[in-house]
C-alpha cells in the first residue's frame, strides 16, 4: 500500500495546477496587451482627407458661435493648446508638440472643413491629439472651428 503524500508539494496535480493557471494568466496578459496596443495606435487616414475641404460651416460665424467656442476650447483644447492657442501649454505631454493655432502655418489644412475634420477626428498622422467626434455635438465642434479662425492664424480658404 502507498503511503498518502505528507505535504503538498509530493503531490504532482498541485504543482501543475499553479503552472496552468500562470499559462491562463500570461495568455490573458498577452491578448489584453494586444488590445491595449491596438487601441492605442493611430487610427484614421495618413492626412486630412482632400473632400473634407469642400465642407462648408454649418452657420456663419458670430460673436455667440465664438463665445461658445472659447468655452468648448477653454474645456477640452487649453490643456495643450495653451490660453492663446499657441501650442505652449506647460501641461501637454512631453512627448508631442501642439500646434499653434494662432500663427499662419496650416499643416493640416486651413479650410472650415478641414479645421471641423481634426477636431472631430484628430490630428493625423501619429492621432497625438484624439478627435472629439462623439464627445461634442456637430455644432459644437463649428463653434470651435470659428473661436479657432478667431485666434487669427487660420487663412480663410
Amino acid at each position: 500500500m502507498v503511503a498518502p503524500p505528507t505535504t503538498l508539494c509530493e503531490t504532482p496535480y498541485v504543482i501543475l495546477i499553479p503552472r496552468s493557471l500562470f499559462g491562463c494568466l500570461a495568455l490573458a496578459w498577452v491578448v489584453a496587451s494586444g488590445v491595449s496596443a491596438l487601441a492605442q495606435a493611430p487610427t484614421g487616414p495618413a492626412a486630412v482627407p482632400a473632400d473634407a475641404k469642400k465642407l462648408k460651416a454649418a452657420f456663419a460665424s458670430s460673436p455667440a458661435a465664438i463665445e461658445a467656442g472659447k468655452v468648448l476650447f477653454t474645456k477640452y483644447c487649453r490643456f495643450c493648446h495653451g490660453n492663446t492657442g499657441a501650442g505652449d501649454s506647460a501641461m501637454a505631454p512631453k512627448t508631442m508638440k501642439p500646434s499653434n493655432l494662432a500663427d499662419a502655418t496650416w499643416d493640416r489644412g486651413a479650410s472650415d472643413g478641414e479645421i471641423f475634420w481634426v477636431i472631430q477626428n484628430g490630428a493625423s498622422p501619429k492621432y497625438d491629439m484624439k478627435g472629439l467626434k462623439g464627445k461634442i455635438t456637430d455644432a459644437d465642434t463649428w463653434n470651435l472651428v470659428h473661436f479657432v479662425r478667431s485666434l487669427g492664424g487660420a487663412p480663410k480658404s
